[in-house]
């Protein structure tokens, strides 16, 4: 990009350390969050703040790190009323980074484009990495844009991740994510469920995961997540709510092809049953409470019961 600007929009677990590995990495950048203490950390960093979006209408690329897609249209809306009165210039970047529906972001786009008077590009491109990985600028992004766009932002993203990687248009980067939370969401899911039978018969979780870490059941969630399962570590690093959201997106883009996906079905369920818990804002290994919190209600029954049958059904039929 001619111009190493960028306004940045949600300054929360994952997008503070983002846009301050942007500002590390040289580019000038203004955010907007709806928390002042928030604002007050980036502009000790360098940056700047702006007390509403529609304030970043010249930037050339607005990134967004909020929740869900709804959270993003929310806070876009002032921006698309301000690029329908003034058109922005042409090849102006709007860069969903959040975990949004792949059907709903190309809706999205269609939006954007209409209200730009066809000068602003929607590029959806989530990350992979937890806070770990943003503060270290060592994210995974996956990106839907044309190849001569993602050329164009491929020194923006690579300023916040190590892994940058185009899967296709607009939709791929969300579908790529979708498939990701599958396979982190199932398996987190099954270290969970491994953690709880191994220490309800006596034996020592730690030295179950050294052991797994070596053999064919070794994996990056085991590397990062398995210390949180065994020390019962739920603290925050992202909310496991998302997980329930991020895993119905893979149920949609199964639907919309045919393609049946039972663990993702599962996943739904268990995550759902996490939530109602009173769970969603804990970590992601809180999944194991919420596993035991099933082994509990069931008392005598088989290994298998559950108290609805959220964690033992696997659905078959997801369209």
């Amino acid at each position: 990009m001619d111009r190493k600007e960028a306004g940045f929009v949600g300054l929360g677990l994952m997008g503070a350390p983002m846009a301050g590995n942007l500002l590390a990495a040289g580019w000038a950048v203004r955010a907007w969050n709806r928390s002042a203490a928030a604002l007050e950390k980036f502009e000790a960093l360098g940056g700047s703040g702006v007390a509403h979006v529609e304030e970043l209408r010249d930037a050339p690329v607005v990134i967004f790190m909020l929740p869900d897609l709804s959270y993003i249209e929310d806070a876009a809306a002032p921006l698309l009323a301000a690029w329908s009165r003034n058109p922005p210039a042409a090849g102006t970047f709007v860069v969903v980074m959040s975990s949004v529906s792949p059907a709903a972001v190309k809706e999205f786009g269609a939006r954007v484009d209409q209200a730009s008077g066809g000068n602003a590009v929607v590029v959806d491109a989530p990350v992979s990495g937890g806070t770990a990985g943003a503060v270290a600028g060592t994210l995974a992004i996956m990106a839907g844009a044309s190849e001569e766009d993602f050329q164009r932002l491929l020194p923006l993203f690579s300023a916040m991740g190590s892994t940058v990687r185009r899967l296709g248009p607009l939709g791929s980067g969300s579908l790529a994510k979708a498939c990701n939370q599958l396979i982190v969401g199932t398996t987190t899911a099954a270290l969970a469920e491994a953690a709880e039978l191994a220490e309800r018969s006596g034996m020592d979780v730690d030295a179950l995961y050294g052991v797994l870490a070596g053999g064919l059941a070794g994996s990056r969630v085991l590397e990062i997540v398995g210390p949180r399962l065994a020390a019962k570590d739920y603290e925050p690093t992202g909310p496991a709510k998302f997980m329930h959201k991020d895993l119905s997106f893979v149920l949609e883009s199964a639907r919309a092809v045919d393609a049946a996906v039972p663990m993702a079905a599962a996943g739904v369920d268990l995550y759902a049953e996490l939530t109602r818990q009173g769970l969603g804002d804990r970590d992601l290994a809180v999944v194991r409470q919420a596993i035991a919190n099933l082994s509990g209600a069931a008392g005598g029954g088989s290994a298998g019961d559950t108290t609805d049958g959220a964690a033992a059904t696997i659905t078959a039929n997801t369209k």
